[in-house]
């Protein structure tokens, strides 16, 4: 294993290895400098840290539990396993943290306007969210297909104050929101913040939306230890752009003995256009501001991807991810959608949880694991959103029929 990992990167450019970077624009290298400036200056700010703390506290609900799964962890005879709640968060999921970071960075930039880009949408209610409390305008871009199968979020988005704008270009899903949201960025850099709601993109936001999402592993290992008085074996995350899993690794990357899975959308199987599973058939390549793993054709076209998660149905991924892959300090494997519809209902009949499409992915990998491991083995998955937004779609795929 390379002696470089995660915590001593990226390098000054926003590298990873041969991942990351800044491919932008030029009208856009002044706002990503101004905003990798501003945060080297938050980061050193005790106020900065007080405020985000209060926030994440106060607000968001912070810490949020670690549990054991008792009847999972039975039903499966094999490890213990935990679920990191961020589900309890306020709004939903873990996306919030992210969110109370950038918008005091925007504040302490003077920006009046915020936007956005949201698959799954809970993101885009993150968003909007913050933009409420601090009294900001706010604009979040959606794929118009995810508008349809997230509705409710679309809902709540609207109920806080934000503009939903659907996005009829091409797939209609999350690619297309993201390039709608740089576009409105390079018309309006000097009112508008860009809230990226994931560890893509241009430099400094892979980096940053890290660091405000490694809360996850910092209270993980906290939490491990006092209940168990050693670390876990195994970390298991579901890996759309990233932030959730990063957030969860992050803390835990120079601890040898703790082993990491990140899962990946594998749709309807490991096919062209059926699948958003990048690390297995994605190539490198540069898309929306970022070096990283792309599924793309021989010629560099963007594939259209799959999934019945709208949060993981995207073309690339995290660079960190990229790298961590490269260094095989985390194994990327992915679940299909059948494997995450099962768990998602298994969840929720043994658990009494619902958890969202995406968390249901790493929940799927749990219960293909787990029953291999000892008793003795500890397994935390992060359960990184819940389910409320996801009820309705997977009500019509399991056949539940509404009472008459």
């Amino acid at each position: 294993m390379n002696a470089v990992i995660g915590p001593n990167l990226p390098d000054t450019q926003g590298h990873f290895g041969p991942y990351g970077g800044r491919y932008v624009p030029e009208t856009l290298m002044h706002p990503l400098q101004q905003l990798e400036d501003e945060y080297a200056r938050a980061q050193k700010d005790p106020a900065f840290r007080r405020e985000f703390e209060y926030y994440l506290r106060e607000f968001c609900g912070r810490p949020t539990p670690l549990y054991f799964a008792e009847r999972l962890t039975g039903e499966l005879g094999g490890a213990k396993i935990f679920l990191k709640r961020e589900d309890l968060l306020h709004t939903g999921a873990h996306k919030i943290n992210n969110c109370i970071g950038q918008i005091l960075l925007a504040r302490r930039m003077g920006k009046s306007r915020i936007i956005a880009e949201t698959g799954a949408g809970q993101h885009g209610v993150a968003t909007a969210t913050v933009a409420a409390m601090f009294g900001l305008k706010c604009v979040v871009y959606m794929g118009a297909v995810d508008c349809e199968r997230q509705a409710l979020n679309v809902y709540r988005m609207k109920m806080l104050g934000a503009e939903v704008v659907p996005v009829k270009a091409g797939q209609q899903t999350l690619k297309e929101a993201i390039n709608e949201a740089m576009r409105d960025w390079v018309t309006h850099v000097r009112t508008t913040h860009y809230i990226l709601g994931t560890v893509y993109g241009a430099h400094p936001y892979p980096m940053m939306v890290r660091n405000f999402q490694r809360v996850i592993g910092d209270e993980t290992r906290r939490q491990i230890l006092e209940k168990e008085e050693r670390l876990p074996d195994l970390l298991v995350a579901c890996v759309g752009g990233g932030s959730n899993a990063m957030g969860l690794f992050y803390p835990f990357l120079e601890d040898a003995s703790v082993k990491m899975a990140g899962v990946e959308a594998g749709g309807e199987g490991i096919e062209a256009g059926k699948h958003a599973a990048r690390f297995q058939g994605g190539s490198l390549g540069v898309l929306q501001g970022t070096r990283s793993f792309l599924l793309q054709d021989e010629y560099g076209q963007i594939q259209l991807t799959h999934s019945v998660s709208a949060g993981l149905d995207y073309a690339a991924v995290g660079p960190e991810h990229a790298w961590l892959r490269d260094q095989k300090r985390v194994e990327y494997t992915y679940a299909t959608d059948e494997q995450a519809l099962e768990a998602f209902m298994k969840l929720a009949r043994l658990e009494g949880i619902i958890p969202a499409l995406e968390s249901a992915h790493a929940i799927a990998e749990v219960m293909r694991r787990a029953p291999k491991l000892g008793k003795d083995k500890l397994v935390i998955v992060n359960l990184s959103g819940r389910g409320d937004k996801d009820v309705a779609q997977v009500a019509e795929k399991v056949g539940l029929q509404m009472p008459k």
